[in-house]
C-alpha cells in the first residue's frame, strides 16, 4: 500500500506548473488528488489531463473546474469536496494567475492596475478564501493535515514586480499567522519556496528570456519534495516556516524524474543575509 493511500488532496491551480507537479507526486504515493484549474478537455494543461495522469501513476484523480478569482466557486469546489470526500488531509495552495503581458521589470506605473489583482488576489487572497472554506474539512480530517503555501523567494527580496512581491510577502506572514490558530489542532502550514522552476510557462519564454534551463528544477522534483515532508509526519516541526526546496530534497533524499537533485535557489544565501539585515 502506497504511504498516502486514503488521504484526500487539494491542489488549486493544478493544471500545470508547480501545481501540476506536486498533484503527480501525491498521485506517486496513491493520495486521492483534487484538481482544479479554469481549464478542461484533452489538451496538455488542462485539469482532465493531469487527472488522467495522476490515476496512471496510482492516484486517484478528481477534476473540479474553478475560477479562484469568485468567491462563489470556491465555495462550491469545497462543498463539492466535501460532500464526495468528507475530509481533506492536505490543502495546496498553489493557483496564480501571470498578467498578460507578464509583468517582468519596469515601474509599477508602467502596468495597468489588473496586475495587483491578477497576483494579489489570485496568487493570495484566493487562497486565503480556499483555506477558509477548507478549513472544516480539515478539521474532519482531525490531526496531521497540512496547508502549503507555494510562495517563492519574491517574499524576501524584489522579483520581478512590487505586485509580486507584496503578494508573496503577505502569502509568508498569512502562513505564519495561520500557523498560530491551526497549531491547536493539529494542523500544520508551511510556506514552499522551490528555486527555478522549468515550468511550461518558463520553457515558452525561456529563449526570449535568455534563461538556461539545465539545471532548473522540474515541477515534479517540487512536487516529490514537499510530498516527502507530508509523509514523513514532521510538517507540524516545521509549521508557520519557509520549506526551501532544496533543504527537503536533501533531508528526504529526493530525486526528480531524471534520477538528478537540481540546485536550490541560487541566490538564497545573498538574500537571506540581506533580508536578516534589514
Amino acid at each position: 500500500m502506497a504511504a498516502l493511500t486514503g488521504k484526500v488532496a487539494v491542489v488549486t491551480g493544478s493544471s500545470r506548473g508547480i501545481g501540476k507537479g506536486i498533484a503527480l507526486a501525491l498521485a506517486e504515493q496513491g493520495a486521492d488528488v483534487v484538481v482544479t484549474g479554469r481549464t478542461t478537455g484533452d489538451g496538455p494543461n488542462t485539469i482532465d489531463t493531469t487527472v488522467k495522469q495522476i490515476n496512471e501513476m496510482g492516484g486517484k484523480g478528481y477534476a473540479i473546474q474553478c475560477d479562484h478569482g469568485d468567491d462563489e466557486q470556491i465555495a462550491a469546489l469545497f462543498a463539492e469536496v466535501g460532500k464526495r470526500y468528507g475530509k481533506i488531509d492536505f490543502l495546496v495552495n498553489n493557483v496564480y494567475k501571470i498578467p498578460n503581458p507578464p509583468a517582468w521589470g519596469g515601474g509599477f506605473w508602467d502596468h495597468p492596475i489588473q496586475v495587483w489583482d491578477d497576483q494579489v488576489g489570485i496568487g493570495l487572497r484566493a487562497h486565503y478564501v480556499a483555506s477558509w472554506h477548507a478549513a472544516q474539512w480539515l478539521f474532519a480530517a482531525g490531526e496531521g493535515g497540512a496547508i502549503v503555501n507555494v510562495s517563492s523567494p519574491g517574499g524576501l527580496s524584489y522579483h520581478f514586480s512590487s505586485s509580486y512581491g507584496a503578494g508573496k510577502a503577505g502569502l509568508d506572514r498569512l502562513t505564519k499567522d495561520m500557523a498560530v490558530e491551526l497549531e491547536p489542532k493539529g494542523i500544520a502550514t508551511v510556506a514552499l519556496y522551490p528555486g527555478s522552476v522549468a515550468t511550461e510557462f518558463i520553457q515558452e519564454h525561456a529563449e526570449a528570456q535568455g534563461m538556461d534551463m539545465s539545471t532548473m528544477q522540474t515541477t515534479l522534483f517540487v512536487g516529490r519534495s514537499i510530498v516527502a515532508l507530508l509523509m514523513s509526519g514532521e510538517a507540524m516541526a516545521q509549521t508557520g516556516q519557509i520549506a526551501w526546496v532544496e533543504d527537503l530534497a536533501e533531508r528526504f533524499d529526493v530525486v526528480d524524474e531524471h534520477g538528478k537533485r537540481p540546485p536550490g535557489y541560487d541566490q538564497r544565501e545573498e538574500l537571506m543575509a540581506a533580508f536578516r539585515a534589514g
